[in-house]
């Protein structure tokens, strides 16, 4: 069966920059532009070219630099804005004038001071005005989810006869939940007047933690067009991250019947550029792209991943760019995933061997959190070391070396008393760390 296209907008280069601490060069923007293009993005938002000097000079650039993808610039309701971004965007293959207008009535009263009918014949009049530069006009009603909804639909049908192409619905503070995006949508669906001949787009800020979900919920009722980042970088908490969107549309296809035209496995490479360009790392934790997305540490997980991967992970890490999984090792890690990266650094042990070096690693992991290739190493060592010393070492043998553990007394003589780390020893690998 056919899927439905979901266009991916993505706004790294202009809301995500906006992030504190992750504002772009020019030169940093034309870096990362090709690998947007690259990644399969549909529409670049290259910059708001009324804002700077260097905000026009690298919307231009970009319009000039990509091949495929849409460029789009910003612009308020205004002319000056709409012009600006107009020269901007002249040499872009595909271009997009996306013209904004804040229409809550705690907008309109505290920062606009106009009421609702100004608020609707300056969005329609710049619509119009856009549409005397570019054919594709995309307008934004920003804080749309706390807009009520009666004059929401009538701006909005007001926009679409002044000739905008792509309706998009900003949650621009992170307000909405799920299930109330999605009947806003449905609503938006039923009510505006030439609905039918526009996308419906959803542009989800994450301040409650819901954007993805927010961005989702808006695909099922009819959304079309998703705007996000990479990283899910942005104002404040930041947007909807772009790889959760998509890989959460590719893993659960029986849920959300639609495709795009992402090449995910050029997402991590994505990722890891925009980190560098913009100095701000992305959480270990983060989904899809982050360091532990694809690191295993506790022994159940551990020994199932290297019985089978899909016992632990729903996305294959070559999926999204990632050379591989890890088995992190410390102190919830099993003798299996133990033995295993003791293979593959030369040396085989036999049962009652590797419960041995097992116990001694148990203490060094509850010292120093992270076991790592050369402390395992300094582990080999020592034991050799002490073999080698005879009876009178033998009786020392479970001391730690200093070398491979921390100068700590309570960890030296843990090992005769720590009863933990002999039952940890005895059991079966998946009987750990559920």
């Amino acid at each position: 069966m056919e899927r439905a296209r979901i266009t991916v907008f993505d706004t790294t280069l202009r809301d995500g920059e906006q992030s504190p601490g992750c504002s772009m060069t020019v030169q940093e923007k034309l870096r990362l532009a090709p690998q947007l293009e690259k990644l399969g993005v549909d529409v670049i938002e290259a910059g708001f070219p009324i804002a700077s000097d260097g905000d026009f000079e690298a919307v231009q650039s970009i319009s000039k630099l990509v091949t495929r993808p849409i460029v789009a610039g910003l612009a308020r309701a205004c002319k000056p804005d709409i012009e600006r971004a107009a020269q901007a965007l002249k040499n872009a293959r595909r271009s997009r004038i996306h013209v904004f207008l804040a229409t809550s009535d705690i907008h309109l009263q505290y920062k606009l001071r106009m009421t609702r009918q100004q608020c609707l014949e300056q969005a329609r009049d710049a619509v119009a005005f856009a549409k005397s530069f570019c054919q594709d006009i995309e307008f934004s009603p920003e804080d749309a989810t706390r807009t009520d909804p009666e004059f929401l639909c009538e701006l909005l049908s007001a926009v679409v006869s002044a000739g905008a192409t792509t309706l998009n619905i900003p949650d621009t503070v992170g307000y909405t939940v799920p299930a109330e995006f999605g009947n806003l949508i449905s609503t938006i669906r039923g009510k505006v007047k030439g609905i039918d001949k526009v996308v419906i787009s959803a542009h989800c800020h994450n301040d409650l933690g819901v954007a993805v979900a927010n961005t989702l919920a808006a695909i099922a009722a009819g959304a079309r067009q998703v705007e996000c980042a990479i990283n899910g970088i942005g104002e404040r908490a930041g947007n909807a991250a772009l790889e959760e969107i998509v890989m959460a549309l590719k893993v659960r296809a029986d849920q959300y019947p639609y495709e795009t035209g992402i090449v995910t496995e050029e997402l991590y490479t994505t990722s890891q550029m925009l980190s560098e360009i913009t100095g701000v790392a992305v959480q270990p934790n983060k989904a899809i792209i982050g360091r532990n997305a694809f690191a295993h540490a506790a022994g159940i997980h551990q020994d199932g991943m290297l019985k089978n991967p899909l016992t632990y992970e729903i996305i294959t890490p070559k999926t999204v760019g990632v050379p591989d999984s890890t088995l992190v090792l410390g102190k919830h890690s099993g003798r299996h995933a133990l033995g295993q990266r003791y293979e593959k650094l030369g040396y085989h042990f036999d049962r009652r061997e590797l419960d041995e070096i097992y116990r001694k690693f148990l203490l060094l992991a509850d010292e120093i959190k992270t076991v790592h290739d050369h402390h395992l190493l300094e582990l080999v060592r020592d034991r050799s070391k002490q073999s080698s010393e005879g009876d009178d070492a033998k009786n020392n043998q479970n001391q730690p070396s200093r070398k491979a553990f921390p100068a700590n007394a309570k960890a030296a003589n843990a090992l005769s008393v720590n009863s933990m780390a002999e039952h940890h020893a005895e059991q079966e690998d998946h009987l750990w760390g559920v």
